[in-house]
């Protein structure tokens, strides 16, 4: 078996100190070092084909240069989309990236701050919906740095846990005004368990009472496309005679545009739906989908970005909070 290269070898090879080789393949070379000897460490670092050894520099600098992503549905296209942004910022402060899926319950959520708490990572990009502020506490008592995804409007806090939110009550409300003024006056709306549907519920209901009408609400176990075909089942059977209904995503909405098409009832003509997440189906499906984006690619960027400055120290005091933009986008559907 071939041995590995260590920095001692590429001190060697370069006719520099191990300190230097240290510096310079360790991402923190000082003005001071010539650019020449920062090229020949590189190039005999190249030659020798060595490989960072990951345990001993965490040993020395009490860093993983790991963080972990946590989602509640690895198999909804929100999240692969906003994963890929965490990732790539998070590829550029060479960080690694573990993503993990909860399920969006409580014990899977819990399990992650034990495993968290093994000194497995350096901080996480969290889609949370049992865990709160409390909960993880421990996490930052341990130094694992936490930036919470949020569908409802934050403000801050005393614990240094950064916030990026969509505020989910006012897109909701965009939805069901357009909706209005497109002449719908009996709207209903399907929804899962947790997470978004508190506030997305609260602003569809709002909404209609501002205007004096009356809603519908189905709540089923998940937000899944099976989930959404039954509620919108639901909804049919239940004599509300709804001429809109607003999902509170898009795989839901896909699901109660498939329970439409099983009763022959056309979409837009008898029936207008509206999703949420413009997930890459959206514009697929037929007719293509009127959803909200909530740009999850740029949402998981600017999350790294907010993660790695509060571990590199940019970020100090208590926690921040961070507002992300939302936008209806009309397709067919409507």
């Amino acid at each position: 078996m071939t041995r590995r290269a260590t920095q001692k070898d590429v001190a060697l090879r370069a006719g520099v100190s191990q300190a230097a080789v240290s510096m310079v393949l360790g991402g923190g070379a000082p003005s001071t070092l010539p650019a020449e000897t920062i090229d020949r460490i590189q190039a005999a670092a190249k030659e020798l084909g060595y490989v960072p050894n990951r345990v001993a520099q965490a040993l020395k600098t009490r860093r993983t240069m790991t963080i972990a992503c946590v989602v509640p549905d690895i198999t909804n296209p929100f999240y692969p989309t906003l994963i890929r942004g965490v990732q790539r910022v998070a590829q550029a402060g060479k960080y690694d990236v573990i993503t993990l899926n909860s399920d969006g319950n409580a014990t899977s959520e819990r399990h992650f701050i034990e495993w968290a708490l093994e000194g497995r990572i350096d901080g996480v990009v969290g889609v949370f919906f049992t865990l709160r502020a409390a909960d993880l506490k421990v996490l930052l008592d341990n130094s694992v740095a936490v930036v919470r995804i949020e569908s409802s409007r934050k403000s801050g806090g005393i614990l240094p846990i950064d916030d990026i939110f969509v505020d989910s009550r006012a897109a909701a409300a965009v939805v069901v005004e357009r909706l209005i003024a497109m002449g719908h006056r009996r709207i209903a709306m399907v929804a899962g368990v947790g997470g978004p549907q508190g506030v997305r519920v609260e602003g569809y209901r709002e909404t209609l009472a501002a205007h004096k009408l009356d809603p519908l609400v189905v709540i089923e176990h998940s937000f899944t496309e099976s989930a959404g075909l039954e509620a919108a089942n639901a909804i049919l059977e239940s004599g509300f005679a709804a001429t809109a209904i607003f999902a509170a995503n898009d795989l839901m909405a896909i699901g109660v545009m498939q329970a439409l098409r099983n009763r022959g009832i056309a979409v837009p003509g008898k029936m207008a739906v509206v999703g949420f997440d413009n997930i890459s189906a959206a514009p697929l499906v037929t007719p293509p989908l009127t959803t909200v984006t909530q740009f999850q690619d740029r949402m998981g960027e600017r999350a790294a970005e907010i993660l790695l400055q509060r571990l590199n120290g940019e970020i100090v005091g208590p926690g921040t909070a961070q507002e992300m933009p939302f936008q209806l986008i009309e397709r067919g559907s409507v």
